[in-house]
C-alpha cells in the first residue's frame, strides 16, 4: 500500500511537473508572439512568389524581422479566419513589430513602393527626368524603351514609333526596383483604360491622341479645352497650318537643339512637327495629354475661331480666341503690353 500511494505521488507531481513545462512553454511562446521583435532600422525583404509559408518564414527569420520561425507560422496559423494567402513583393521594416502584425502586412500585400506623378502634358523627355531622378531608370535607357516597346499600342495606333500620347499622365506606386519595361506597360495599361472609357474609335486613335497633345499643351484651363479644339478643328479644316509653339518645341526636343526660348529661325527649321511650315497635324502627340484634353479633341466647341492667344502676361492664364486675323492682331497686341507691365519681354 505504501509503495502504491507513492507511486501516486509520483505520477502526479510528473503530472504537475508536465502541465506547469507546458504551461511555461505556452507563456513563452505567448510573450514571443505578442512581444515586438524586428530591426529598428529600415530593411527590405523580398518575398518571391511562389514561396510557401514555411520559405516565407525562413526568410524573415534571417532578415532578423521575426524572432521564431514557428512562432511567426503560429501566429498567422492562429490569426487566419479563412485561408491565409501571404502576397509576394518586398517589404520595408523599420521599426519592432509582433509576429501577428508581420504576418497581417503580408497577407495585406502592404509592399513598399515609390510614389510617382507624370503631370499631364508630359512628353517623354519629361518623364525620362522624372524617373531618373526618382532612381527607376536612366534618361536613355527610358527614352530607348520607349521607342522599343511601341509594340505595346500598334494594336491601337500602328502609326507610332515611340510610346509618345500612350503613356496616362497620373501619380503611380511602383515597387522600388521596377524595371522601365514594367513602369511603361502599367502605364500604358491605363491608357488602354481611359480610352476604352472615353470610347474613343481605333480608326480615331491617332489623330484624337496627337490633337489632344496640342490641347493639352496649349492650355491650363479646363473650361478652354474644347474651344482650342474649335480652333485646330477649323483650321484643319480650311488648310490652315496650326502654327503652333509647342509642336515647334517638340521637333527641337527630337533633334536635341531645344534651346529653351522659340527664336525666329526656330520657326523656320523645317521639322516634321513644324506646323507653321506643314499643314496638318504632326507626325504623332507631342505629349501624354490628360482625360480632360482626350475629351476636348474628340468634342470641340462649335466655333468659328481661328485665333488664340493669351489674354494677359501669363501664358497659362485665360485666353482670347478669334475669328479673324485682325482682332488677333490686337489680342497679341494687348498680350505683348501686358507682357512688357509684367516684367516680360
Amino acid at each position: 500500500m505504501k509503495y502504491g500511494k507513492k507511486r501516486g505521488k509520483a505520477a502526479t507531481l510528473l503530472m504537475l511537473m508536465t502541465v506547469l513545462a507546458f504551461a511555461s512553454v505556452l507563456a513563452a511562446g505567448y510573450w514571443a508572439a505578442k512581444t515586438p521583435y524586428g530591426p529598428e532600422e529600415e530593411t527590405f525583404v523580398e518575398i518571391h512568389p511562389g514561396s510557401n509559408s514555411a520559405q516565407i518564414a525562413h526568410t524573415l527569420a534571417e532578415a532578423g524581422i521575426i524572432r521564431s520561425p514557428y512562432l511567426f507560422r503560429l501566429a498567422c496559423w492562429m490569426s487566419a479566419h479563412t485561408r491565409l494567402k501571404l502576397k509576394a513583393g518586398e517589404y520595408r521594416f523599420d521599426h519592432p513589430l509582433t509576429a501577428a502584425e508581420v504576418c497581417e502586412r503580408l497577407e495585406r500585400g502592404d509592399v513598399y513602393t515609390i510614389s510617382v506623378t507624370i503631370p499631364e502634358g508630359s512628353n517623354l523627355f519629361d518623364i525620362a527626368a522624372i524617373l531618373q531622378r526618382d532612381g527607376f531608370a536612366s534618361r536613355a535607357d527610358f527614352l530607348t524603351a520607349a521607342a522599343n516597346e511601341s509594340s505595346l499600342i500598334s494594336d491601337l495606333d500602328p502609326q507610332a514609333k515611340t510610346l509618345e500620347g500612350y503613356l496616362f499622365p497620373d501619380t503611380y506606386k511602383f515597387p522600388r526596383k521596377a524595371t522601365v519595361v514594367q513602369i511603361i506597360t502599367q502605364m500604358v495599361r491605363r491608357f488602354r483604360m481611359e480610352a476604352a472609357q472615353a470610347g474613343i474609335e481605333s480608326t480615331q486613335m491617332h489623330n484624337i491622341i496627337t490633337l489632344a497633345s496640342l490641347i493639352e499643351k496649349e492650355t491650363a484651363v479646363d473650361a478652354e479645352r474644347p474651344l482650342v479644339a474649335s480652333v485646330f478643328q477649323n483650321r484643319l479644316a480650311k488648310k490652315m497650318p496650326l502654327a503652333t509653339d509647342p509642336s515647334i518645341i517638340y521637333g527641337l526636343e527630337l533633334e536635341g537643339i531645344w534651346r529653351g526660348t522659340i527664336y525666329a529661325s526656330d520657326l523656320k527649321r523645317d521639322t516634321a512637327y513644324n506646323t507653321y511650315l506643314h499643314a496638318g497635324l504632326p507626325p504623332g502627340p507631342i505629349s501624354n495629354p490628360g482625360l480632360r484634353s482626350i475629351e476636348a479633341a474628340m468634342h470641340p466647341a462649335q466655333t468659328n475661331y481661328l485665333y488664340f492667344v493669351a489674354a494677359g502676361a501669363d501664358a497659362q492664364g485665360a485666353s482670347h480666341f478669334s475669328a479673324t486675323l485682325a482682332e488677333h492682331d490686337r489680342a497679341v497686341g494687348a498680350y505683348r503690353k501686358a507682357r512688357k507691365n509684367a516684367g516680360g519681354r
